[in-house]
């Protein structure tokens, strides 16, 4: 198990979703993938696409203009 990180700051719906799929389907079931995103529509959006894909919102935050998130990858 490892963690990664994904820059999508600067990046508008629906771009930061499409590359956490992306991204996701690279890594190993048990694996942390931290998102990091400046459009404030992924603290709905990335929680909403991982409960369709069954994948688990381990965090999120938002300061600032940062919003993060930890998901961790699972067997969907």
């Amino acid at each position: 198990m490892a963690t990664f990180q994904l820059d999508t700051k600067g990046l508008l719906c629906p771009m930061p979703v499409i590359k956490t799929q992306n991204r996701i389907k690279e890594l190993a079931i048990g694996d942390t993938l931290e998102v990091f995103a400046s459009d404030p529509g992924v603290m709905h959006d990335i929680p909403a696409w991982c409960r369709i894909n069954g994948h688990t919102v381990l965090e999120s935050s938002k300061e600032d203009r940062l919003c993060r998130i930890l998901i961790e990858v699972c067997d969907s």
